[in-house]
């Protein structure tokens, strides 16, 4: 069975990893690819730009949360290129995982009960910031969530090894510049496998490895299930 048909098999199993309601209809989908024309002028190199601007997208729309992301060809990472992709290279631009996007100091919450697998502080220019891995067990099979762009001081209680309930807070959406310098969101993504990897994982891919990162990166919105996604 694979993790996309696990994951939809128990849907009724899973708790917020918010304490939010994403289908309230102070909800909303952003989009931050090449067809939204409001960012082909955006300075997203300047966080309290980048944070106006997201709130000008929120209030358009009449929200005050917004959501949106998986398997999405982005342009948001032109702020960062020297960490998305090697100017001579194709960049990375296919958002991995989904944004939400709401206030920092908002806690976060373990969906089912987990295990900490790796804690990291990533925190370069446009990265993770403060980042979890969570592993967890269902129905005998082992896969991981994690959470970027997390507040620094929550973050530094967990420790690898310490076990979590479903329900229990795992951190809370961090601020900038401590959350990677982004405006306050939570990225949130599900690995079938980290591949040996700890404290970090793509949430970015090249838009071409679509199908393989797909495939290990199965949609979060099986677990959120926002009506907005």
């Amino acid at each position: 069975m694979s993790l996309t048909t696990l994951l939809q098999k128990h849907r009724a199993d899973f708790g917020p990893v918010l304490p939010v309601d994403l289908n309230a209809p102070d909800v909303c989908r952003l989009d931050f690819s090449a067809q939204n024309p409001t960012l082909a002028d955006a300075d997203l190199r300047d966080t309290a730009a980048f944070e106006a601007l997201v709130a000008a997208l929120l209030t358009e729309q009449n929200a005050l949360i917004g959501v949106g992301g998986y398997l999405e060809n982005r342009v948001i990472y032109r702020r960062s290129p020297g960490l998305f992709g090697d100017p001579a290279v194709p960049a990375r631009s296919l958002h991995l995982g989904v944004d939400v996007w709401l206030r920092a100091g908002t806690p976060v919450l373990a969906p089912l009960p987990a295990v900490v697998h790796s804690v990291q502080d990533n925190a370069h220019f446009g990265d993770y910031g403060p980042t979890v891995i969570l592993q967890h067990e269902l129905a005998g099979t082992t896969f991981y969530t994690l959470y970027g762009h997390l507040s620094r001081a929550e973050t530094a209680l967990l420790r690898p090894g310490l076990t979590l309930a479903a329900g229990d807070q795992v951190s809370e959406v961090g601020p900038a510049p401590e959350n990677g310098d982004w405006p306050p969101h939570l990225h949130f993504q599900i690995m079938a496998d980290l591949e040996g990897r700890s404290g970090d994982f793509p949430g970015v891919a090249l838009p071409e490895e679509r199908e393989k990162w797909a495939a290990l990166c199965p949609d979060p919105n099986l677990i959120l299930q926002s009506k907005w996604l």
